[in-house]
């Protein structure tokens, strides 16, 4: 028997401004799509944009449903419509903004199990990273340089 150390490494921002214009950028774009989310059971509103290697940029938002499980993430309302629109395109990085409407949100906030294992997924298509920053309403910003990272120990293809 042998134990086996994992790591992940983040880049963390103190603020918005701190981060590439390009980013900021897109982030403007994922703060518009979190205030268009439709939260009013959770009271937690998220907002994501995606940025292809077409130039595209694609936004998603929570969507809840009075039958929980038939909600969908604002990283998966992205992720899956980036794939259907444009099949062919790599996805560079993805932003995400969380807030709650009840009290301020000042730390960063990843994407949840589920939606990790949906970027996993186009990953590990694409054959290449896709870095993801995250924050709250405002405040600090993490970088993860891979859904890897994030996820280190994926479930993909290469087990089915």
């Amino acid at each position: 028997m042998k134990e086996v150390k994992i790591e992940a490494l983040f880049t963390v921002y103190d603020h918005l401004d701190e981060t590439p214009k390009k980013i900021q950028d897109l982030m403007v774009k994922a703060i518009e799509a979190r205030k268009k989310a439709y939260a009013p059971y959770s009271k937690f509103q998220v907002g994501a944009a995606i940025l292809l290697d077409n130039g595209e940029v694609v936004t998603g938002s929570n969507q809840e449903n009075a039958s929980y499980p038939s909600g969908l993430c604002a990283e998966r309302t992205a992720i899956y419509y980036a794939g259907a629109q444009f099949p062919e395109a790599k996805i560079l990085m993805m932003v995400l903004t969380a807030g709650s409407i009840q009290h301020p949100t000042l730390t960063p906030i990843p994407p949840c199990g589920a939606c990790r294992q949906a970027i996993a997924e186009y990953e590990v298509k694409q054959e290449a990273p896709i870095e993801i920053y995250f924050m709250g309403e405002t405040g600090k910003v993490a970088k993860s340089d891979s859904l890897a990272n994030l996820l280190p120990l994926v479930f993909d293809k290469s087990f089915l």
